[in-house]
């Protein structure tokens, strides 16, 4: 879905071969919309003062090339100085010879049809679609490359429009790689984000142990409130004193049976479901960093492929410009047929060259879409994450809202029959039952 702009990369290398080479080369490629080359107004025109079958036209950058029309060989300099030009005239069926990625006096622009449509922002040419491509020093302008990605140049061309403009999302904030505080290896941005995905787990985990340690103490409580309902202390008390004296004790068992449900809860509420959620988390965790991982070793090794083809491209035309300058001081009788051989060499090295930066570019659309994909993923599992920990969280406050009610419940008999407590009725109540006899004594008479 994700491929780079091919048109621009092929013609761009064209573009080197021509510039370098001095003696031109013929490239193919499909025709997809036609546009007129005008020639250039002026003596060349006339074709008076040029060899048999050289015509000259003025390229869309302003500068005048040469073409042979029966070897389809293209030129920037004056063929009266340019070895090759044929005794008689050649025939080449279906060729379409070519200069900077243009056709000449088939009057046909080509442009090669990127076979996706890209999301990414590539740094391409400001111009139209028909315009010429930069030649590669305009390429560095256009473009520069961190850790093998290649980024837009930020002079070169306006801000990128976010993906998800909206949101402050993942899939738009981790393309470049960060340097490693604790050392001078860098980490990229997708590591970032499954590390704050591993975290997260881990958060969620020690949530699940706090949770544990709640339940502990709270069928501890239960324990010692049971063990302290059954005490016998102030049980000789009597009257309504007594009976408020039993009720707050029994009053303790109910707390303390309230407690146990409650830990019980948390426990198949709160704590199994934070342990259980996302029980193959780092399996899936680890398989999409293997998956970007290779893809970005893949990466890497395409651009090493092209820096080696754009080498052997440059020694290329260093030979070919070398043996060309041997022609014109005719150092030797061979430097013709060797000259031809510089050239077919140099312009083997230019399709690898071309080869490789669409293998570049079709990896790291590859990349590109899948780091798309995965840190979407990303954030969606960690909004899940939050929205199961704050839900078991609610459950937990509610139940302990539930608790409060039950124990406040347990206490409420306590406080009617407090409530009630009346010493004098207490005192009628005793004396009624431990009365031996109503009638007082009285003084005895002398």
């Amino acid at each position: 879905m994700f491929v780079g702009d091919t048109r621009r990369s092929y013609c761009a290398a064209a573009d080197l071969v021509l510039t370098n080479s001095r003696c031109g080369s013929k490239l193919e490629s499909g025709v997809q919309k036609p546009r007129k080359v005008i020639p250039q107004v002026g003596e060349d025109t006339q074709n008076g003062h040029l060899p048999p079958g050289w015509q000259s036209y003025m390229s869309p950058q302003g500068r005048r090339y040469y073409v042979n029309t029966f070897t389809n060989e293209t030129t920037w300099e004056r063929p009266s100085s340019v070895p090759g030009t044929p005794k008689s005239p050649v025939t080449q069926k279906n060729s379409l010879p070519t200069v900077n990625g243009y056709h000449i006096p088939g009057t046909l622009v080509p442009q090669l049809e990127p076979s996706h449509m890209s999301l990414r922002k590539v740094g391409c040419d400001p111009h139209s679609p028909g315009s010429p491509s930069p030649t590669r020093k305009q390429n560095k302008e256009t473009t520069f490359t961190i850790n093998c990605v290649t980024f837009p140049h930020p002079d070169a061309m306006p801000e990128q429009q976010l993906l998800k403009p909206s949101e402050w999302s993942y899939c738009d904030y981790f393309w470049t790689d960060k340097k490693d505080p604790q050392g001078n290896s860098t980490v990229s941005g997708f590591e970032i984000l499954l590390q704050k995905q591993l975290k997260g787990k881990q958060m969620q985990k020690e949530m699940a142990e706090f949770i544990r340690e709640r339940i502990k103490i709270e069928e501890e409580y239960a324990k010692n409130l049971s063990k302290l309902s059954q005490n016998s202390l102030a049980g000789q008390e009597e009257g309504t004193l007594g009976e408020s004296w039993s009720q707050l004790k029994k009053s303790l068992a109910d707390e303390a049976e309230v407690h146990l449900k409650f830990s019980s809860k948390l426990q198949a509420e709160v704590e199994k479901p934070l342990l259980n959620f996302r029980e193959n988390f780092k399996k899936d965790m680890k398989k999409y960093d293997h998956h970007i991982a290779d893809l970005r070793k893949q990466l890497v090794s395409r651009y090493a492929s092209v820096e080696k083809a754009r080498k052997a491209l440059s020694e290329r035309q260093k030979d070919l410009e070398m043996k060309t300058q041997q022609l014109e001081i005719k150092l030797s009788n061979k430097t013709e047929e060797e000259i031809k051989k510089a050239r077919r060499k140099s312009t083997q090295a230019g399709d690898d060259l071309m080869r490789c930066v669409d293998l570049y570019n079709q990896a790291q659309s590859k990349w590109f879409e899948e780091m798309v994909t995965t840190s979407l993923e990303l954030e969606r599992l960690e909004v899940e994450r939050v929205e199961m920990i704050r839900q078991h969280l609610c459950q937990y406050t509610q139940l302990r809202h539930e608790t409060d009610m039950f124990n406040q419940s347990t206490v409420e008999p306590v406080d009617q029959l407090l409530q009630k407590v009346d010493p004098a009725k207490d005192r009628e109540l005793w004396v009624k039952e431990h009365k031996t006899g109503n009638i007082r004594p009285v003084d005895m008479e002398i």
